[in-house]
């Protein structure tokens, strides 16, 4: 979820948990652990995800590679917009229902299922064009 950048996952999850470790107490049982535990993590992507937009000369040391380059289908993923991007990886990667992606992120499930349609519609894209420059 954070595009690639392995750092900046290691930060969410190191983060995910000092915020749950902090906030157990507080865990009302009104949801999964797993749901709740998602949501602090994906809140953490996206705080760095506006970190780094709003940091241009971040995005660049990011965009240089330090290691190989991502290719295939998870830089086509890391290329989706953010809702779709988030959508399709807790949905389809990480196989949560739409009710606990809703949950999450704070959006209806049929939002979920909405952003998870044109995840896939991009990627298929996406896909087709790949194959049609390697024909």
């Amino acid at each position: 979820m954070t595009g690639g950048a392995v750092a900046d996952a290691e930060d969410v999850v190191q983060e995910a948990w000092i915020r749950a470790a902090g906030s157990l107490d507080r865990f009302q049982w009104s949801s999964s652990l797993r749901t709740w535990l998602s949501g602090i993590t994906v809140n953490c992507c996206r705080e760095i995800l506006r970190r780094r937009a709003a940091q241009p000369q971040l995005r660049e040391e990011l965009e240089t590679p330090s290691s190989p380059p991502v290719v295939g289908l998870e830089q086509l993923i890391q290329r989706l917009p953010d809702g779709c991007r988030e959508v399709f990886i807790l949905h389809d990667v990480e196989g949560y229902t739409h009710e606990e992606i809703g949950a999450s992120l704070g959006i209806a499930a049929g939002t979920s299922k909405h952003q998870l349609f044109r995840a896939r519609r991009k990627l298929r894209e996406s896909l087709g064009r790949k194959e049609n420059e390697n024909a």
